[in-house]
């Protein structure tokens, strides 16, 4: 396989497992799928972490994705909505 290829598998895999994360993460059930709403809720989220509050505010996020990562592992994510309980 040619090196572009290689990347451009890895480049797909990760677009693939980061949209895969905006799933699990409710969002796009609780924003009716609205892709205006996500963009600017993750504009805002680049925002937080070029201003002072970067420290902050990678502290809460990191906290808040290691807890439902294993609640996830415990069978007890409550990210995870009804409608897609074979999101993974």
């Amino acid at each position: 396989m040619r090196t572009w290829q290689v990347e451009r598998r890895k480049r797909t895999r990760h677009l693939i497992e980061l949209g895969g994360l905006v799933i699990k993460s409710g969002v796009v059930d609780l924003t009716g799928d609205d892709r205006t709403i996500i963009f600017g809720a993750l504009i805002w989220a680049a925002d937080k972490l070029q201003s002072d509050e970067r420290t902050k505010a990678l502290a809460l996020w990191a906290a808040k994705g290691k807890q439902a990562f294993e609640a996830e592992r415990a069978g007890t994510n409550p990210t995870i909505t009804q409608d897609h309980p074979d999101v993974v």
